[in-house]
């Protein structure tokens, strides 16, 4: 029997019949390939919290998926006593992780169509609800196909890629964001080489890249995070591809730490940088990067995270945000399902998110003369 791959998994998924959120417990790869089977609002906060499931993408599909779980579990006879305990439980999952923007996204759309639906009865209601938590589920996978199709419209077969962090298939339902040109290019017989930062305090490069990519058949090659200079005045690579928790107005974008590090050696040996973000990543009430909240994460995640015994000293003070910005000077463009927006990206997006308005008038047209 063939033994099954990272990409025979779904990353975020809803088990119908078990009334639960399905996800790979990304805490134990890639050592154990564990299925968590999450049913009760706690247990799910702690699931996006602790990163065991993570990435901006598949925390928005988890929180949707949550929020629909909780909806089901509220016991209300009216509108008026269900809506404050739904704002509650919304709220709640809210605070899980502050700097994902997809978290709130999904969130607030949720509430959007349970506030659109207020008249309906409860079990109508908790329809529409699961109905719209599967639409955001698969819109994901669309959404990463598209990204993957723009970003490879700006490589060639052959060429030296380098990502860092994980904006693959593991930190989305399919595809990935950074990694979705890679994968199509695969399935292409592009003959990608693949540069994967560890990307501390976390390593989730190495521990969940570096094994999605090389489970799937590509030519991959770990680098410790101060290597990337190396291996760009090498000219071993060609372009960089990152994924984003969330993308303020000016194109500043915030990533896992030390992505500015990278941007700013890549600069220095002219290598493009693609940030690939969905349009939902994309924050317009947030002028710059210095209006985007960054998480503090323990200082154990640094001091004896990853070893056997403790490998700094007691009591040394420890630094560790969860994300950096990139100034949207150091990208070259940002690839979102609707195209590439390129500086100055306050007029860029704007064009973008016509083209999404525009899409999202022909599908409701689409829809409406289908019910006709």
């Amino acid at each position: 029997m063939k033994k099954k791959s990272i990409m025979d998994y779904e990353t975020v998924a809803l088990d119908d019949d078990k009334h639960a959120l399905v996800i790979i417990d990304q805490t134990k790869l890639p050592y154990k390939m564990e299925m968590l089977e999450l049913t009760r609002q706690k247990d799910i906060w702690n699931a996006i919290y602790l990163l065991q499931v993570r990435g901006a993408p598949a925390i928005g599909v988890a929180a949707a998926i949550g929020i629909y779980l909780a909806a089901r579990e509220i016991k209300a006879d009216t509108w008026e006593e269900f809506y404050p305990q739904f704002t509650k439980a919304k709220e709640y999952l809210d605070s899980a992780r502050p700097t994902a923007v997809n978290l709130s996204w999904a969130l607030n759309r949720m509430d959007e169509v349970c506030r659109a639906n207020r008249d309906k009865s409860h079990d109508e209601l908790i329809r529409i609800l699961h109905d719209e938590a599967a639409e955001i589920r698969d819109e994901d996978v669309r959404v990463c196909k598209s990204i993957g199709e723009y970003g490879l419209s700006l490589v060639k077969p052959g060429d030296g890629l380098l990502t860092h962090c994980n904006a693959g298939k593991l930190a989305t339902v399919k595809y990935g964001t950074a990694t979705a040109p890679m994968y199509l290019g695969q399935e292409r017989g592009y003959n990608f080489r693949i540069y994967v930062d560890e990307t501390r305090p976390l390593l989730q490069g190495a521990r969940l890249t570096a094994f999605e990519l090389q489970e799937s058949g590509l030519d991959v090659t770990l680098i410790c995070d101060n290597m990337s200079a190396a291996v760009m005045k090498n000219r071993w690579v060609n372009a960089v591809f990152v994924g984003c928790d969330r993308v303020a107005a000016n194109g500043d974008t915030a990533n896992k730490i030390g992505t500015s590090v990278v941007a700013a050696v890549a600069k220095r040996y002219h290598v493009p940088v693609y940030v690939c973000a969905p349009t939902s990543t994309i924050d317009r009430n947030a002028p710059t990067g210095a209006d985007i909240q960054i998480e503090q994460r323990s200082a154990e995640e640094v001091t004896e995270m990853w070893y056997k015994e403790r490998m700094a000293p007691e009591g040394v003070k420890v630094f560790n945000p969860c994300f950096d910005v990139t100034d949207h000077d150091l990208i070259s463009g940002i690839i979102t399902e609707y195209g590439i927006a390129r500086a100055p990206y306050e007029t860029s997006f704007q064009e973008i998110f016509a083209k999404k308005e525009a899409a999202a008038v022909i599908q409701s047209g689409d829809f409406a003369a289908s019910e006709g």
